[in-house]
């Protein structure tokens, strides 16, 4: 099991424990925006994990809006830490490690990066939690490799994501066996429900969704039985500044949250 946050928003992650969440913008638009969704979302998860991106260092298009940066980016995150409520956010390279983990309760390696031993083995030497995303191209089996760079450090606090495997040209595919494939290496999984349907590349300078299947994979995934559910949520998707077009509309995530974790009890039979 992983544990961040202390008290009342403690979150653990344990493939075996009360299902997770993960959730926020895929990006830091301002300070206010951030913030309120902080907020919007702690009144329907009491204790959850927060991820924004200080830079998406990965867009389509060479004009898309990336985030404030490293250090404005860190200084809003560390505002939501003030708040009581544990942060996730992304490196993207060995040198950004130390520093995001100053704020970062959780330091996430993106998929397209998960088979970069230096990135991995800094993000361990911070002693934070890592959660991995598994690439579109690495099987669920092959994922455990990612795992061991970090453990090499000492640092056994790893979380697994399954974010979709690449299915021809701009699209994804879920195969459910991946979950207990990566459940068997012994760390938490958790299912990436928002970017599982994003279309990559579809709108040209952009990547497209469709997020009418959030639902019905979320609820496929936590049926297996996971540790966490990671979901993009923005007040307005067809506002957002990144993945909207995968995101979760911020007023359907209570119903949402509610219905997994009436599947999660089940399966779990608590």
């Amino acid at each position: 099991m992983v544990a961040v946050g202390a008290g009342s928003s403690q979150v653990t992650f344990g493939n075996h424990s009360p299902l997770a969440l993960i959730a926020g913008p895929c990006v830091i638009e301002s300070e206010e925006h951030t913030l309120r969704m902080a907020k919007a979302i702690r009144e329907i998860a009491r204790a959850y994990v927060f991820k924004a991106s200080f830079d998406k260092a990965n867009r389509s298009s060479v004009n898309s809006y990336r985030g404030p940066g490293l250090t404005e980016g860190l200084r809003i995150l560390g505002e939501v830490k003030k708040l009581g409520i544990p942060v996730l956010t992304d490196i993207h390279e060995p040198a950004q490690a130390a520093q995001a983990a100053e704020i970062a309760d959780i330091l996430q390696i993106p998929a397209f990066l998960c088979r970069q031993t230096d990135l991995l083995v800094e993000a361990g030497n911070t002693s934070r939690a890592v959660n991995i995303k598994k690439g579109q191209f690495v099987s669920p089996a092959d994922i455990r490799h990612a795992a061991e760079k970090v453990a090499s450090t000492g640092n056994e606090r790893i979380i697994l994501t399954e974010r979709g495997s690449s299915f021809g040209y701009n699209n994804l595919v879920v195969d459910m066996r991946g979950l207990p494939i990566m459940a068997a290496t012994g760390y938490p999984v958790v299912f990436d429900a928002t970017h599982s349907v994003q279309l990559p590349g579809a709108a040209g300078t952009a990547s497209g969704g469709q997020p009418e299947f959030i639902e019905p994979l979320a609820r496929a995934a936590t049926a297996v039985g996971i540790a966490g559910v990671f979901v993009e949520v923005h007040d307005r998707p067809e506002k957002a500044l990144s993945d909207g077009a995968n995101a979760l509309r911020l007023s359907l995530l209570a119903a949402f949250w509610e219905r997994l974790n009436a599947i999660d009890q089940l399966v779990k039979r608590r």
